[in-house]
């Protein structure tokens, strides 16, 4: 009753004071980024160029809530903006934030999902620890959320707890969408490429009347693949609405709606269940079942409203909610391949349902008492999540009961034949899994002298992953498993020391917990575990703030790290993702560099690069114990981004621009981790070379026409993502895409 109540006093709040933030023009006060790369729009004229660069030091991103300026913000974030999103041909999350240093894609699960590592720490996909966002809105990914429409993305890097609770202490992301406007605009684009890419989007904005405007975007695609096989069709639309109430306050109203459907792909999987001694080389080898699906529908909505008092003092609210279905049905992980390719085909069936809904309220204000100068955050957020996951029985056309399905060689696919039927599924029950998270926050900047300032915060959360219940049909009964209650103080401080204005540095500490989804292999609740951040930093911005580097160290240690358990109680291999073990404490050190901005009117660049050792550093001992000093999977050593665009803006060139990006994803870990007495005794992690992936691009614009070519993997490369313990997905081979795009 107390959470209910929390929430219904958030929303009136909410509707009493409103807010005006940055957050309705692609900001919600999240701080402004180091790399920044903001830069001059695609289709402008000279003059108007000159006015489009956008510097480092001026622009501010959207969910750190605190509105910090950039050099008082002890922490470090990265934004690639919609110039960038544009002329790199974005269609993907992961296309975009790879811009970003220290951040890679790291996994492709099934083909319908991304992965993304930072500092140690993985995201992605669903659960209330997913830590992706949309407008500051916790979200889930399958299906892949759609990239092309949006205003930017935004990274923060690092500690998150105080401002977001049960957190990933790797990153987080945040997706802007493209706001309402009071003038009439928008523009049409068709995308079209290799392996059968044809996409249009569509995007039209202007007034209703003097106080209300409104958006609307929106994409179809349709595409084949360089895997056999595999297809994708989508469908996409955002609508919104911004309402000016009084010259104090806004209210934007905003949907979204992704129809998704792709084939399930599993990789190419790996031989003697993660022995790395043949990577078979065939990009295009497909080794789910010919009639695979997997079909997502992710209906969504948000409420922002913003009131400003006064010059000091706002008020943000936001609530949203987002209801994804997920059905799919195909051969399962290939988890048994052994060394000459044979795998024996188990089928999955998977139906569930994801209804989440997020509620917060944040006050942000300045003050001052005697010689000091206070910036404060107050705040409260409640969120909710419910997923339900269906059970089926599979029963073949001859009678069979059962997951069996048939042996492929995966190696060799025309060596036995392979069943093409569906077997049927009777739906035989379903789990029901409610969790709900609420914190209150506060954070206050102290500015002591012009130089010296001080950062302290502090938030409680309190979670309950509630009972699931368990039903099944057949017998017609119902099994409640155990509640896991979880609270846990968060602080935050910082020591911020600017000796110019456009220098800082700083040191902080962080401590944030992580409430563990599932269970142990004896159904048990998993205690949470509990993470330290230590961080160095330095912000430094030159030539009148349009060029920023900085760098940052940091040290994150992580007090038993939950993995998803090898085997089961009997000592059967678990490929249940949600039956995990506790396997000891990690640390994962290293640092980050990035340097960004215009160097003038005609070029702009982002160049970064990340180090990281994430590793076991203390392990509970004895048999099944994880192994001290082994690297943790799924976290390249080194990362590199770069990337440079040039417009002529004079002479016959006028309107032509060129461009080029290079990134580099380092050596990685897939597989299990290994464990003390392990059986079999063969190492199981997977090593994953370090690539580089090269991509050139051309424009050239004449008034409101634009037409780009990308040539991307200029090089071919081959080279590999995890896919899953048991498999990997090679990296998409040369292609070239065209966008043709008309303003209005």
């Amino acid at each position: 009753m107390k959470h209910q109540l929390t929430a219904a006093l958030l929303f009136v709040s909410g509707i009493a004071f409103g807010q005006t933030s940055n957050m309705n023009r692609g900001t919600q006060q999240f701080s402004s980024p180091p790399t920044d790369t903001s830069t001059v729009n695609v289709d402008t004229t000279a003059k108007e160029l000159a006015e489009a660069v956008v510097t480092a030091g001026k622009r501010t991103p959207s969910f750190s809530k605190a509105g910090l300026a950039p050099l008082d913000n002890p922490q470090q974030t990265g934004i690639v903006t919609r110039t960038v999103l544009s002329d790199q041909q974005a269609l993907r999350l992961g296309d975009v934030i790879r811009n970003v240093s220290g951040v890679a894609l790291t996994q492709q699960r099934q083909g319908v999902a991304e992965t993304f590592s930072a500092r140690g720490y993985s995201i992605g996909v669903a659960g209330n620890i997913s830590g992706i966002y949309k407008d500051g809105i916790l979200v889930n990914t399958a299906g892949f959320p759609e990239a092309s429409t949006l205003e930017s993305i935004e990274v923060l890097k690092g500690s998150t707890a105080l401002l977001y609770g049960n957190s990933s202490a790797g990153l987080l992301i945040n997706m802007v969408t493209r706001k309402p406007q009071f003038d009439w605009g928008g523009e049409l684009s068709i995308n079209a490429g290799s392996f059968g890419l044809y996409k249009p989007v569509v995007d039209f904005y202007g007034p209703i009347t003097k106080d209300l405007a409104f958006r609307v975007t929106g994409s179809y695609e349709k595409s084949n693949s360089y895997r056999d096989i595999v297809h994708t069709n989508r469908k996409y639309i955002n609508p919104s609405l911004l309402y000016k109430l009084g010259k104090k306050t806004t209210i934007r109203l905003q949907g979204d709606y992704l129809d998704a459907n792709f084939t399930p792909d599993a990789g190419i999987g790996i031989l003697n269940a993660n022995i790395n001694a043949v990577i078979p080389d065939s990009r295009s080898r497909f080794i789910n079942t010919g009639w695979a699906y997997y079909h997502s529908k992710t209906s969504g909505g948000s409420v922002i409203i913003n009131h400003q008092f006064n010059d000091n003092w706002k008020l943000n609210f936001i609530a949203g909610g987002q209801i994804v279905n997920i059905d799919s049905y195909g051969a399962g992980l290939p988890n048994a391949i052994d060394s000459t390719g044979n795998w024996a085909r188990a089928l999955s069936r998977t139906r569930t349902r994801e209804a989440n809904s997020t509620v917060q309220a944040d006050l942000t204000g300045k003050f001052t008492t005697g010689t000091l100068t206070h910036q404060v955050l107050i705040g409260a957020s409640y969120f909710t999540d419910k997923t339900r996951s269906e059970a089926f029985r599979l029963t073949s056309s001859d009678g069979t009961i059962g997951t069996a399905y048939d042996t492929i060689n995966i190696l060799n696919m025309g060596l036995r034949q392979q069943r093409t039927d569906i077997p049927n599924a009777l739906d035989t029950g379903k789990t029901v899994t409610p969790i709900m998270n609420t914190g209150y926050y506060a954070q206050d900047l102290i500015t002591i002298t012009s130089h010296l300032k001080l950062l302290a915060g502090i938030r409680w959360s309190y979670l309950e992953n509630r009972a699931p219940a368990t039903y099944n049909y057949l017998k017609n009964t119902v099994t409640y498993g155990k509640t896991a209650y979880n609270n846990a103080f968060s602080p935050k401080g910082a020591i911020i020391y600017e000796p110019t204005e456009n220098m800082s540095l700083y040191v902080g500490f962080a401590n944030s917990f992580t409430v563990n989804t599932g269970t142990d292999i004896y159904n048990n609740p998993l205690k949470p575990s509990f993470i330290n951040d230590y961080e160095f930093g330095w912000k430094n911005y030159f030539f009148d703030k349009k060029i920023s580097a900085n760098f940052s160290a940091y040290r994150i240690q992580n007090s038993n790290l939950a993995q998803q358990a090898v085997t089961l109680a009997d000592g059967t291999p678990n490929t249940n993702s949600t039956i995990k073990e506790l396997t000891g404490q990690t640390t994962s050190d290293g640092f980050d560099i990035d340097i960004s901005g215009t160097l003038s009117k005609n070029v702009y660049f982002i160049a970064g690069y990340g180090f990281n050792n994430a590793r076991y550093t203390h392990s509970p001992g004895g048999k099944g114990s994880a192994v001290e000093g082994e690297k943790l999977n799924n976290n390249p050593q080194s990362t590199v981004n770069s990337t440079v665009f040039y417009t002529f803006t004079d002479g016959p060139l006028h309107g032509l621009k060129l461009g080029a990006s290079a990134f580099y994803t380092g050596k990685r870990w897939g597989g299990n981790q290994n464990t003390v007495g392990q059986t079999p005794a063969y190492n199981r992690q997977i090593v994953l070379p370090g690539f580089w992936q090269t991509d050139l691009s051309a424009g050239y614009t004449y008034h409101k026409l634009s037409l780009q070519l990308k040539l991307s993997n200029i090089t071919n490369t081959l080279a590999y993502l995890g896919h899953d313990r048991y498999s990997i997905n090679p990296i998409a081979p040369r292609a070239l895409t065209a966008t043709a795009t008309f303003r209005f």
